[in-house]
């Protein structure tokens, strides 16, 4: 008798790894063709330097046919990816909090990190010889500032606050946009600006790094001691790459393997799908990009009453 049932159980076994095959198969039967959203740099037209390389690595990865569908801008990506066009985009970080507000089916898989481990940006709030003594005096002096269209200079630092509850509008008086972030910082160094809203790298533990807007300065002679740092935002981490919310659990799993390998195992198909930060990728989350969040509802609230 236990006899017979070692054999009914490992008939059972057998026919459970016959029925199981297909069912992992499913995913791709039901795709297709897996289709990755990029947007080509400006002025390159349709083309993706390296895109034989890079749509073997990924058909190699998936175990089926890959296929790269080339965006003109990430306004026409986020539509393709949010009507199911495309499985995959490679977005900025506004790029995809605004998918995420425009169809709640995208999920980020991977982010690029920097050679010296930032992960993202904050913004600062920067004074020197300390001209202006706290956050809230600031309505008392001239604030300067990158014109209103730089994430990291001028909507990240307007996004931070408000999401702090300290609303300040782009036009407040006692803010002063510069026509670049090199001249508004020229202000602060020129005695013209009493205080600088700026941006510095981040590392994954959350430390902000002495870069970015305190690394020019101190290049353009302002002592270290000189500059103090008044305030910090959130974390604005480096774009995703990112998935629909409905591919298969196994899809996502395979990707997010070969991403977080890809530096230390193919690190020339790496350069060409990250040439700006050359750390690696590391596993994202959606809340990883909430200050990202932020600055697309104050956009979207600016644009609204105007």
């Amino acid at each position: 008798m236990k006899a017979v049932l070692k054999a009914c159980a490992a008939l059972i076994v057998a026919h459970g790894v016959v029925w199981s095959d297909p069912a992992r198969a499913d995913w791709r039967d039901d795709i297709g063709t897996f289709r990755i959203g990029i947007v080509a740099e400006p002025g390159a037209g349709n083309t993706v330097p390296g895109l034989a390389l890079l749509t073997d690595a990924y058909t190699k990865a998936l175990g089926m046919k890959v296929e790269f569908v080339v965006a003109r801008d990430y306004g026409a990506l986020i539509e393709a990816q949010a009507n199911a066009r495309i499985d995959y985009a490679i977005y900025s970080a506004t790029a995809y909090a605004t998918a995420s507000q425009r169809c709640g089916c995208v999920e980020p898989l991977v982010a690029p990190v920097d050679s010296d481990g930032a992960i993202g940006i904050r913004s600062v709030l920067l004074t020197r010889d300390g001209k202006l003594p706290d956050l809230a005096a600031m309505e008392n002096h001239r604030i300067a500032m990158a014109p209103s269209s730089s994430v990291g200079g001028s909507l990240l630092p307007l996004a931070a606050l408000a999401a702090e509850g300290r609303k300040v509008a782009e036009d407040a008086p006692f803010l002063v946009h510069a026509d670049s972030a090199a001249a508004a910082e020229t202000m602060l160094v020129d005695g013209k600006a009493d205080a600088l809203f700026g941006w510095v790298t981040a590392a994954a533990d959350g430390q902000p790094e002495a870069s970015g807007t305190q690394a020019r300065l101190a290049a353009a002679g302002l002592s270290a001691t000189a500059l103090q740092v008044l305030w910090t935002s959130g974390l604005l981490r480096y774009g995703p790459h990112a998935v629909r919310s409905d591919l298969d659990p196994e899809a996502k799993r395979r990707l997010t393997v070969f991403l977080t390998n890809l530096k230390s195992m193919t690190p020339d198909v790496y350069d060409l799908l990250e040439p700006e930060h050359s750390g690696g990728f590391t596993v994202a989350a959606d809340k990883d990009y909430e200050m990202a969040q932020a600055i697309v509802r104050l956009v979207s609230d600016s644009g609204s009453r105007r």
